[in-house]
């Protein structure tokens, strides 16, 4: 057997993942303890901020981390650690084939195929189009676009959207792998219940970054017209915080708990007692907290976006994406229909798990790795 040796940096910060972390982290901390188990070497760039002070680990199930210091500036800080972990790959040659995450870092592609590597690149949702970018920020990520269609030795994609966009508009063809979706059961534990002050099934619940394509201001507004003893809990933040993430917070009352970051078994422990999960997201790429949610069997309720209904089916309480009184309208659905939501999950958790295997996706990425591909 082929045995790799695999570079990784771009969209994750951090493995294992801690403040800012987003759809990314999970899919860095899911996928590459898996990919060593099966045999091959693998180093994870990760970020270092100017405020950290988290505990800096040489490795991780068997994934070697390699920190370098970047800046506190949104896009930046991306820009900067990946064009460190760019030539640290090729001057101390850590690694025969690299993993980008996310088009944007496909610029490096330049670098790295002239030094003899193999790149391989996830395009996740259409970076282009989230409203927390400025005017530069999309034409960068337009930009990219190009260099991604071209450069990699190989590009996958996360949701069918994007991948027929792309092969649509440079009339080519590109992979396919999704997210899985299996998760540990989580231990029983609650201390967190006591600490947050909310008490299980009796509480809506979003993790996530706080920025504006995850439509928090439409969820805040929907909770605050409902009459109901229910709680609504907001896990995260964002690693910059920005105006919108100080307004969000500034909603904060009895009924609305901001607990900061929460990781691991506790976040999944918040999940699977929450009374529904919500995902009111504008724009997502394969959502990894959806098939989380929806493989521990919570109740989901989430915006039409066909990103999201491409992994739920009917198996969700979904409301047109963008229209704070349909969320409204579902969410109080969903506090009179407690059974049908549950039915749901339910028939969600089964389904999920026949098609977002972690074994086979992992097998997938490692052959889009190998050299004969």
């Amino acid at each position: 057997m082929e045995k790799l040796r695999i570079a990784a940096f771009g969209g994750f910060r951090s493995i294992p993942p801690k403040a800012g972390a987003a759809g990314s982290d999970k899919f860095a901390f899911d996928l590459y303890p898996r990919i060593v188990k099966k045999g091959h070497s693998l180093i994870a760039y990760s970020r270092i901020y100017p405020d950290d002070n988290d505990v800096l680990h040489a490795e991780y199930e068997g994934v070697k981390i390699k920190y370098f210091k970047t800046v506190n500036k949104a896009g930046f800080d991306t820009l900067l650690h990946s064009a460190k972990s760019t030539f640290d790959v090729i001057f101390h040659n850590t690694a025969d084939v690299v993993h980008l995450h996310s088009g944007a870092n496909s610029i490096w592609a330049i670098f790295l195929r002239l030094a003899g590597k193999r790149v391989v690149v996830s395009q996740f949702a259409m970076d282009w189009k989230r409203d927390k970018w400025p005017w530069y920020g999309k034409l960068f990520y337009l930009v990219s676009n190009y260099i991604t269609a071209y450069l990699p030795n190989k590009v996958v994609f996360d949701n069918v959207f994007t991948k027929e966009y792309f092969e649509k508009k440079f009339s080519k063809k590109f992979d396919f792998v999704p997210y899985g979706s299996e998760v540990k059961p989580p231990p029983p534990n609650t201390e967190i219940f006591q600490r947050f002050g909310i008490d299980p099934g009796n509480y809506f619940l979003f993790v996530g970054r706080f920025i504006p394509d995850k439509g928090l201001h439409l969820l805040v507004k929907a909770f605050q017209a409902l009459k109901t003893s229910k709680k609504l809990v907001l896990i995260g933040g964002s690693p910059n915080p920005s105006q919108y993430e100080t307004e969000i917070k500034n909603s904060k009352s009895d009924s609305i708990i901001f607990p900061g970051y929460v990781y691991g078994d506790e976040t999944n422990i918040l999940m699977k007692n929450a009374y529904a999960y919500v995902q009111p997201s504008l724009i997502e790429g394969l959502s990894p907290v959806i098939l989380t949610v929806m493989g521990l069997g919570t109740p989901l309720i989430c915006s039409d976006i066909k990103e999201n209904t491409f992994i739920t089916g009917t198996n969700a309480t979904t409301f047109t994406s963008g229209d704070w009184e349909s969320l409204k309208q579902q969410l109080t659905f969903a506090l009179n229909q407690p059974q049908d939501i549950k039915d749901k999950a339910l028939a969600g958790q089964e389904d999920v798990k026949n098609r977002f295997n972690w074994d086979v996706i992992t097998e997938s990425y490692i052959q889009l790795l190998k050299k004969n591909t």
